[in-house]
């Protein structure tokens, strides 16, 4: 069914259609304690054939008769929803006739204007969603993600994450989102701006101090067996306790971490220092590059306020990023200021949770294949770390 025959314009009708066309839309109106399903759906089809064949004042009159009703025949009310916006806009806002099937048919085969209408209805459930995610109308998913009525899945949140790369004004709306998890947002933290990182830090770290008492005796197993199953460690980075490392220092030139900051801030960082320091901070390669080289900084107040750093910790490694410390002799630049606010209203426990999430996602490779019986297949699709790592690196 296209535009063009839906909405062509017709010759002015006479008289008799004209009245016959009301009585069909009064008849197909009227309540259930007045009329059976019988004759509505008689009239309804009768209806419908005239409209084919009538022009967008007879349907702009119907679909204003229809508005509120529920018990007007679907086939009628599906085609009125494929009219034209001002036709179909009388219905789609509010009407409760269309079930989710149908909302998700009139997604896929109209425009941005039904799409963004649909998306701000009262109504909007996981399918509905879905069809309007896969529709890609960046405007009529701002007002899904505006809609606090609507629900939206979690497979359906991961694409919207995934589209946030390319229009990052749908970060802040994400994070607003009650369906969003710790993973996810902190995906989203790379290429979000500097309130909505700040937003995501403040809403979706946690403190894992369950899981660190839970998996107390785990530890000791762990040392008993010399950390040698690599899946076991691997699960076991997001929940140890301790964040420095401690084998790194015995190994160091430097005595302690706030020494190598120090050293850092006289001479400037390179990749060595940067290594070292990622060594000593018990973060690895990939994930202190990742935070060493991020404009926004906030990462950086992460590192400092998980290690047990102070301020004027974060002051050196700033420094030594070559990067702006003061405006003037008595103000602090704006963006270091900034960072310093991260660092103070973030708790040790939760910073360390952030930091140990990066490292773990962004150093995601893949669990070793410890045996045939484990079902790696679908690792790349369910995995949280592995989908953190392509989002931020590319496939």
């Amino acid at each position: 069914m296209t535009e063009t025959s839906l909405n062509r314009t017709l010759p002015p009708i006479g008289r008799a259609r004209a009245a016959l066309l009301r009585r069909l839309i009064d008849t197909v109106a009227m309540p259930a304690s007045r009329l059976s399903p019988q004759d509505r759906h008689m009239a309804s089809d009768i209806l419908l054939d005239m409209l084919f064949e009538a022009g967008d004042e007879e349907r702009l009159l119907c679909a204003k008769r229809l508005k509120l009703t529920v018990e007007a025949p679907r086939r009628l009310m599906r085609y009125l929803a494929h009219c034209k916006i001002d036709i179909a806009g009388q219905l789609l806002e509010e009407n409760l006739t269309y079930d989710a099937a149908d909302l998700s048919d009139i997604v896929r085969s109209t425009g941005l204007e039904h799409q963004m209408m649909i998306a701000a209805r009262r109504d909007v459930s996981v399918t509905v969603s879905e069809a309007l995610i896969d529709a890609g109308s960046v405007a009529a998913l701002r007002i899904l993600l505006g809609n606090s009525k609507a629900q939206i899945s979690e497979s359906g949140i991961d694409k919207l994450v995934a589209l946030s790369q390319q229009h990052d004004d749908l970060c802040i709306l994400l994070v607003a989102r009650p369906e969003l998890t710790p993973s996810q947002a902190m995906s989203m933290f790379w290429w979000a701006d500097g309130p909505t990182r700040k937003s995501i830090l403040m809403k979706q770290s946690a403190d894992r101090m369950i899981l660190v008492d839970l998996c107390s005796d785990v530890f000791v197993m762990m040392q008993e067996e010399g950390w040698q199953d690599p899946i076991a460690r691997k699960a076991m980075q997001l929940i140890e306790r301790r964040q420095r490392n401690r084998a790194a220092l015995e190994r160091s030139e430097f005595q302690s971490l706030e020494q190598a900051l120090t050293f850092a801030a006289k001479t400037g960082i390179t990749p060595t220092i940067m290594q070292e320091i990622g060594y000593l901070a018990g973060v690895r390669p990939v994930c202190i590059v990742k935070l060493m080289t991020d404009l926004g900084g906030e990462g950086l107040a992460v590192l400092c306020k998980a290690t047990g750093l102070k301020r004027p910790a974060l002051k050196y490694l700033w420094k030594a990023m070559g990067r702006p410390v003061h405006l003037d002799a008595k103000t602090l630049h704006p963006q270091l200021n900034y960072v310093f606010d991260i660092f103070d209203t973030l708790s040790v426990t939760k910073a360390q949770t952030v930091l140990r999430y990066w490292n773990w996602s962004l150093t995601a490779a893949g669990p070793p294949k410890a045996s045939a019986a484990n079902d790696s297949d679908k690792s790349d699709e369910f995995s949280a770390s592995k989908r953190t790592a392509k989002l931020v690196f590319g496939s």
